[in-house]
């Protein structure tokens, strides 16, 4: 091998060894920024709430340096087959993920809209469903690190739990409004919260599809 050739090589992997890290980031603040917006919504705490908006601008500012640093390495090094597609899924993974924080935010927005005491039963199930999604972001990055396969398939399972207790939330919800009207607001504010999960859940089904495809060169089964 040439000295041209091993400097072309080890100039990809830095580059790759940067997108990874930028994404594993990327991947942290989201996982950190539900799990705030929960703790927010739960405490209707507006200061952390405001908090996690800002934060937002972070993740955002690093899906542009991973499209950046994806483009220039395309570019410069002319990567082909598996190097290629693992190029492009980050791209795509770090739109996904930049998605997942901005779901957070909109959480974090209900906080001060929010008058009044949160039923507590509306918490636990909205608890258990943040819950979820965030051991689903957590394990997709994990998945990601490892390049795991059998993580990434785990994380699409429990998506299957999160979109039914979105759906038993939702009747539990109206059954709520029909005897207590005066709370059709705030419901209406938990309900999208709900949705708001079940997205970040779908998303973070999305990032782990991607990782079984850059991996595999197959789409997930039953995905």
């Amino acid at each position: 091998m040439s000295t041209g050739t091993r400097h072309t090589i080890s100039a990809f992997d830095d580059d790759m060894d940067e997108i990874r890290g930028l994404i594993a980031e990327m991947g942290a603040r989201a996982e950190a920024a539900v799990v705030a917006a929960m703790k927010a919504l739960g405490e209707q705490d507006t200061e952390a709430a405001t908090a996690i908006r800002a934060q937002d601008k972070i993740i955002d500012a690093l899906e542009t340096d991973v499209e950046r640093l994806v483009v220039r390495t395309i570019a410069l090094r002319a990567p082909m087959a598996d190097d290629l597609r693992e190029l492009i899924a980050a791209l795509k993974m770090s739109a996904v993920i930049e998605r997942i924080g901005d779901y957070a935010k909109n959480i974090a927005k209900r906080v001060p809209l929010m008058s009044g005491k949160i039923p507590s039963s509306a918490m636990v199930q909205l608890g258990r469903m943040g819950e979820i999604v965030v051991e689903m972001i957590r394990t997709a990055m994990d998945a990601y690190a490892k390049r795991d396969v059998d993580l990434a398939r785990a994380v699409t399972v429990r998506d299957d739990i999160v979109d039914q207790l979105n759906k038993d939330l939702f009747v539990d919800f109206v059954a709520y409004v029909v005897k207590n009207p005066e709370k059709a607001t705030e419901v209406a504010h938990l309900l999208f919260t709900a949705k708001n999960l079940e997205r970040i859940g779908d998303h973070t089904t999305n990032v782990a599809q991607m990782i079984y495809f850059t991996e595999t060169g197959e789409n997930l089964p039953d995905a």
